[in-house]
């Protein structure tokens, strides 16, 4: 449903209108403040890290039409194609072949790459059968709607960044110094994961997400839409209608989204914070889940 055609209801002016009221009654949101989803008639959107974003956000999923619930096929957001796209991804290992997987699943194209070069993905790709193909990085950076970068954090400064540029780009890199070696503006707190990708990338829209969660969980916890036991992901980013599209393809392949606020707050999800890894169940045993209130919960906890 374009912008042109709301005339009345929750996506209407006088609509998005009534949550500012709604909105500036809370003060600060996001993981500083009291966070959490907001819901607009048939659109719920997630507390950001102010009045403004809350109430663009609720204006940019009315603007699409945006409903989980719906196909979607042609959309866009912000000039961003949603609905069954293509998915590149530049590294292919646990986190990377799980998203490949769940893509596949979702009814999504992948093309995937790795550091070893097209041929090493053959087993792969014969695995996910003919709506995945293998490709050099920069042949899935050019494919891909939407691009996942799951490499080593040593190893961002060689992705691509050409290819990239106008493109969501969802980072799942973590800091780990025994593998990474020392970085000295992460360990001084100066900037964080997200931030470096995002500089290296400059013409791409960056979000962080899928960095917190351990994937043999991410494989199983997938769940339908509205299923009461439905885990959520957090994404951080600085484009209101990147986010937007991560968060329609979280959707689709089994995930709600807490939205935590721009890249500069990533740091709440990285290594050893309340929401990484563990609260999804125990490391090497089945998951548990966690829900939107969960995940906000914990990350809210995060301390540097």
């Amino acid at each position: 449903m374009a912008a042109s055609t709301v005339r009345t209801g929750p996506c209407s002016p006088a609509g998005l209108r009534q949550l500012a009221p709604v909105a500036a009654s809370t003060g600060r949101t996001g993981p500083g403040g009291p966070a959490g989803l907001w819901r607009l008639g048939p659109v719920v959107v997630s507390a950001g890290p102010g009045i403004g974003w809350l109430v663009v956000t609720a204006a940019l999923r009315c603007a699409a039409g945006h409903d989980s619930r719906r196909g979607g096929i042609g959309r866009r957001i912000g000039g961003f194609a949603v609905g069954m796209t293509t998915i590149g991804l530049i590294g292919s290992g646990n986190i990377g072949g799980t998203v490949a997987r769940l893509a596949v699943a979702a009814g999504y194209d992948v093309v995937l790459s790795n550091s070893r070069g097209p041929e090493t993905l053959r087993d792969l790709v014969g695995e996910l059968g003919p709506k995945a193909r293998a490709a050099t990085a920069a042949e899935a950076a050019a494919a891909g709607d939407i691009v996942v970068v799951t490499v080593p954090l040593k190893a961002y400064d060689n992705v691509p960044a050409e290819p990239l540029a106008g493109k969501v780009v969802i980072d799942t890199n973590n800091y780990y110094p025994e593998r990474d070696g020392r970085i000295e503006a992460l360990d001084d707190a100066e900037t964080t994961t997200g931030e470096l990708l995002q500089r290296h990338l400059t013409g791409a829209k960056v979000i962080k997400g899928f960095n917190n969660i351990w994937f043999e969980h991410l494989a199983t916890l997938g769940r339908p839409a509205g299923s009461p036991d439905r885990s959520a992901l957090p994404i951080a980013g600085d484009d209101a209608a990147a986010k937007l599209v991560v968060t329609e393809f979280l959707d689709r392949i089994g995930y709600d989204t807490v939205d935590i606020g721009p890249l500069a707050e990533n740091w709440r999800t990285q290594r050893d914070t309340p929401v990484y890894v563990g609260v999804y169940g125990p490391y090497g045993a089945a998951g548990t889940g966690a829900s939107a209130e969960d995940v906000r919960k914990a990350v809210g906890e995060a301390k540097r």
